[in-house]
């Protein structure tokens, strides 16, 4: 089961998040106190891997607290979609006698009181059937009756069938409705129900044409009362049984190095402790866990004493002797295990952990080749100290089913070295071919400019509530949103940095959907063996057309080689294509290609180097309609975009703009990478794109 996305409404600062699509790496990048913990924090209490138990007085709204307090139901305050594998829609269609098909997507939500419901949004039983189904199934009955021979004992019967099934056909022509609801039909069933088959002979011919009519009436009908899958009780219970668990972690629960143990103990026990107390004693109790002794185990067995008082003969000191002897070699396995584990993980370094109890005191020692002598954790760097409590966090609380566990990181490697924060974003990229995962950030060390569609802004609203969007350009107009992406524009500069330091083909292009797409393009490219580019290509997001200028001193700063720009052919690009050809590119304009070169198409943008079904298909899927479908009515010959708009307004589908450009070349991209034969490479399109790299490509 994968997360798909979610949305959070009426818990602490947010009235209602929008949407929140998730990725296999999704981040949430804002400000200080933007609320981008409180957009981590429900998914986590939506099905906790360990703790994560609602809190009232911290998540209900405080302008709301005393509304909801006094609440017999509490509302919903968490949304959240799931991709379910075939063999849990298999399974789920075992179930409920349905294709299994309809089960691809759930839907859960939660309240504050814990009562989860489910839905299947392709599921939805439909309460009524097709008028001109019924009208047939009438018309072939009454007309086969009304030609065959009936005895003179069943004339009376035949003309009461006759009578009835008349004046149901005239009920049903004079309704102007396409469709006859359920308790419709069983109406008419029961009125056809009661009509005496008594007189029938035993060769009747009449009676088996009117109970063929009963059958057919109660099989739809039967399809009809079918109960909704999200009531079956085996079902919900399935379903509850295989969601995936979230683990959740902050910077708050580092571990120190010297942990005194009575206080420990004490901490465990309470109930009262705020959240940064509660962090620490959380990553402590998972710490003992994997050490499989407790605080109490590990500080009785260190004890001198013997019931209370001092040993008083050998065969007293011997049994401390040897109590401490086993909480050595317990405490040297659990290093051992610790030291080989975290090897898989972290890439820094080889780290050697080692446990030690001394009476009240239980310390971590750590060495690596570099620095064989033992120094103390907290001698260590905080980066160390934080993966180590986050590795341990995540290793016991999600325990065997960690494979299904996603993870929400809250600011995680905020004490790294940039260095190592990119290590840690390219760590992100591998734990995710097992683990989903969703982290809080504002470095821009930890964003991958080549994935700017897995970035969502965390930004206040002009009511002072959080809200998040996938789209890095509306907040330019809102300082609050314009500062939340802060992290992506300084991301952008380090990546124009890398790009010149590194030696790379910097293509400069106009937004993040136009990134989207010619990264796929040059992917496809590569993998198909078209192109082998020696240098790796980077595209440069400009933020719109109008950044494009903005870009160019950057890039061609310390170099006075010009950089590939490319420009949708609609009137901003034409014209930005113009200036640059006029200007500063005077003497290359090869390096300045409009997508109109490519493509007989007017006003083409990037969008329409692409199959226009492939499109208008993944349009359906993200924005759906209810019975009009774009992918059945656009024109391969028309501008893509403008085709997708007219048909939204058409059938009042509400397109956030431009973001709705974003989420389609996100799930476009999605959708070839996950399938990738979708386009094949012999096709005019590769053609296009072929001609479109060897522009760029030697």
């Amino acid at each position: 089961m994968e997360l798909n996305g979610f949305s959070v409404s009426e818990f602490r600062s947010i009235k209602y998040s929008n949407w929140i699509e998730a990725d296999k790496v999704t981040a949430l990048i804002g400000t200080n106190e933007s609320g981008k913990t409180n957009i981590l924090v429900p998914l986590w209490k939506f099905n906790p891997a360990s703790e994560g138990e609602i809190d009232q007085i911290l998540d209900f709204p405080r302008s709301k607290y005393n509304e909801f307090r006094s609440l017999k139901e509490k509302p919903k305050f968490i949304k959240v979609k799931f991709i379910l594998n075939e063999s849990e829609s298999k399974k789920i269609s075992e179930l409920t006698n349905m294709d299994y098909t309809k089960f691809n997507e759930l839907i859960c939500e939660m309240d504050y009181d814990l009562n989860r419901s489910i839905s299947f949004p392709l599921s939805k039983i439909d309460r009524s059937t097709d008028k001109l189904k019924i009208l047939e199934l009438l018309k072939n009955t009454l007309s086969s009756i009304e030609n065959t021979e009936a005895s003179k004992q069943e004339e009376s019967m035949r003309d009461e069938i006759n009578k009835l099934l008349n004046e149901i056909i005239n009920i049903i022509n004079s309704d102007d409705k396409k469709y006859i609801m359920r308790a419709d039909l069983r109406i008419y069933y029961d009125k056809l129900g009661k009509i005496s088959l008594e007189k029938a002979v035993k060769t009747s011919l009449i009676k088996p044409l009117f109970e063929k009519l009963l059958e057919d009436i109660y099989s739809i009908l039967f399809e009809l009362n079918k109960q909704n899958p999200e009531d079956i009780k085996e079902v919900k219970d399935f379903i509850f049984s295989h969601l995936p668990s979230f683990v959740y972690y902050s910077n708050y629960g580092n571990l120190d190095s010297e942990i005194y143990l009575p206080h420990v103990i004490a901490n465990l026990k309470r109930t009262d402790l705020g959240p940064k107390e509660a962090a620490k004693a959380r990553t402590l109790k998972v710490l003992f866990e994997f050490v499989r002794l407790s605080p109490e185990e590990i500080h009785e067995l260190g004890k001198e004493i013997i019931n209370g008082r001092p040993p008083q003969n050998q065969s007293e000191i011997d049994e401390i002797a040897k109590r401490k002897k086993e909480r050595d070699i317990l405490l040297q396995s659990a290093s051992t295990e610790l030291t080989q584990k975290f090897r898989d993980w972290w890439k820094q370094g080889e780290y050697r952990f080692r446990f030690q109890a001394d009476g009240d005191h239980f310390r971590i020692w750590v060495s690596d080749d570099n620095r064989p002598e033992d120094i103390e954790l907290e001698g260590r760097s905080t980066g160390l100290q934080w993966f180590l409590s986050f590795f341990l966090v995540f290793l016991v609380e999600s325990k065997k089913s960690h494979l299904n566990s996603i993870l929400l990181l809250d600011e995680p490697g905020l004490s790294l070295h940039p260095l190592a924060q990119k290590d840690l974003a390219l760590f992100f990229e591998n734990l995710a071919k097992t683990n989903q995962l969703l982290y809080t950030t504002h470095s821009p060390f930890l964003i991958d400019t080549d994935k700017l569609d897995r970035v969502r802004s965390v930004y206040i609203n002009d009511d002072g509530y959080t809200e998040v969007s996938p789209d890095l350009r509306a907040s330019q107009n809102k300082t609050q949103q314009q500062r939340s992406i802060f992290p992506v524009h300084a991301a952008l500069g380090l990546s124009v940095s890398d790009t010149l330091l590194l030696g790379c083909i910097p293509i400069i292009i106009e937004g993040q959907s136009d990134q989207n797409y010619l990264t796929i393009i040059k992917n496809l490219l590569i993998n198909h063996k078209k192109i082998n580019p020696m240098k790796e290509i980077v595209f440069l997001p400009a933020g719109g057309v109008k950044g494009i200028k903005a870009l160019l001193p950057i890039i061609t700063g310390t170099s006075e080689e010009l950089p590939f720009v490319i420009v949708d052919s609609d009137g901003p690009g034409l014209k930005q294509y113009k200036d640059l050809i006029e200007g500063i590119y005077n003497s290359e304009n090869e390096k300045v290609i409009q997508i109109g070169s490519l493509t007989t198409i007017q006003n083409a943008e990037v969008e329409d180097l692409f199959p226009h079904k492939l499109l208008a298909d993944t349009f359906d899927k993200s924005f759906r309609a209810f019975d009009v479908y774009a992918s059945d009515l656009i024109n391969n010959d028309e501008a893509i975009i403008n085709q997708l708009e007219k048909f939204a307004q058409s059938q009042n589908i509400h397109l956030e703009t431009p973001g709705w450009k974003v989420v389609l070349s996100k799930n476009v991209k999605s959708r070839i990478l996950n399938k990738p034969d979708l386009i094949d490479p012999n096709t005019e399109f590769f053609s296009k794109w072929i001609e479109l790299f060897s522009k760029i490509v030697e």
